[in-house]
């Protein structure tokens, strides 16, 4: 067992704990309170918070860790199959290197969890996954696999095949060529669902099967969407085909914010903190996720990495705040509201009984570039003590 006491416990679940305990056993939450005792005779290892905040792991709702990976190039990006704009059936899962470095420079931020897939080069990209940050296996951090299909819409699908020579090269083709697949995908089901039905014989498609548990609601469409164009396409084929979405960049989401609530759909925006270095992201502003969240969109924060380095999610998150997100909706931003809107919030997010011991201890606030993680604890393990960190602001060893 593992008890962490005295510490401002920030549960993200509507109840902040001054002085407060959380007690873990096997890898779960298994105890709250302002007082917890645990019997003699039991083994139990001590973390004496002493007033710092503990706080549910970061998460982080969209980035490309481990399948795009620093300084390796060509060797090390994995993120687009740039020779078909349709490849539903790639996962990431094949992709992601878990001995990339910004692993553990994640686990050092705080972030003990990731949304993982492929980039925005082609209409649809494949499926994204869930994860903990730490770990040599993949298949053993897994939390939620698959976890989004990804499509995208603008200038980079565009980009990458007009330079081929080849479709699409206008947003008008964008758009066909994502419902020409899943009109092609909806027949697929639905004759399989009629050969069932009837005890018929039934070639399976590799190709098509991927887009069950998409069209079963199991999972969203993500979409790299930035301009208010490209949002309200993806909104338009979502809608048409009776799909759940998240909106994923949402660039100018601010600009089409009524039509983004009426949606129902939620928002994961950014990477603020970058260049407005396309012509599509012209209108760039930290201003974006507090006007969506007063308007009621749930929103989460993201940064694209490596387009901006992953420990920087806590201080992109902040910038927000400072922007006019509400401090309490900034962490839930990167907490509770990112676990949601990857459907993992039946065990990460918060600080509630029964769900994974990810947690996090700070010496203040995360969103304040002065503040330090002390300690990173993933699946009940402390996998980041910063009293052992000889270097905690170089590269990781």
């Amino acid at each position: 067992m593992l008890l962490i006491k005295n510490g401002k416990i920030m549960t993200m679940a509507g109840v902040v704990l001054e002085n407060g305990c959380v007690l873990i056993n096997q890898g779960k939450i298994k105890d709250i309170g302002k007082a917890i005792k645990v019997e003699d005779d039991v083994e139990l290892q001590v973390i004496d918070a002493k007033g710092n905040w503990v706080m549910p792991g970061i998460i982080e709702s969209h980035c490309h860790i481990g399948i795009t990976e620093e300084k390796k190039g060509f060797e090390g990006d994995d993120s687009n199959e740039t020779c078909n704009p349709i490849t539903p059936y790639l996962r990431a899962i094949d992709a992601i290197n878990p001995m990339d470095a910004a692993f553990a420079e994640a686990v050092h931020a705080g972030i003990t969890a990731v949304m993982v897939g492929p980039g925005s080069s082609n209409v649809v990209g494949g499926q994204f996954l869930v994860m903990k940050t730490y770990g040599r296996v993949i298949d053993e951090s897994i939390v939620k696999n698959p976890a989004a299909m990804k499509i995208s819409f603008g200038e980079n699908p565009k980009k990458n095949y007009s330079d081929q020579g080849k479709s699409p090269q206008t947003r008008m083709a964008i758009g066909a060529m994502l419902r020409e697949e899943l009109f092609k995908a909806k027949q697929y089901i639905e004759r399989k669902k009629r050969a069932k039905n009837s005890n018929e014989d039934f070639e399976e498609d590799y190709h098509y099967e991927c887009w069950i548990p998409v069209f079963e609601k199991k999972i969203p469409l993500k979409a790299h969407v930035h301009r208010t164009d490209d949002i309200m396409t993806a909104i338009r084929i979502a809608k048409e085909f009776d799909l759940d979405l998240t909106l994923d960049h949402c660039s100018e989401g601010h600009l089409v914010a009524k039509q983004i609530v009426e949606s129902g759909y939620p928002a994961i925006v950014g990477p603020a903190l970058v260049s407005r270095d396309k012509i599509e992201v012209q209108n760039l502003t930290f201003r974006t996720a507090g006007i969506l969240n007063k308007e009621g969109v749930l929103v989460s924060i993201t940064t694209d990495h490596p387009v901006t380095r992953i420990e920087a999610l806590p201080i992109c998150t902040g910038l927000a705040v400072r922007a006019g997100l509400e401090l309490k909706e900034g962490l839930k931003a990167i907490t509770i509201n990112a676990a949601k809107i990857c459907r993992v919030d039946d065990r990460l997010g918060s600080i509630e009984v029964g769900k994974d011991a990810d947690i996090a201890i700070f010496d203040g606030n995360p969103m304040e570039v002065f503040t330090k993680t002390l300690y990173t604890i993933i699946n009940g393990v402390v996998v980041y003590d910063s009293s052992k960190d000889e270097n905690p602001m170089g590269a990781p060893r």
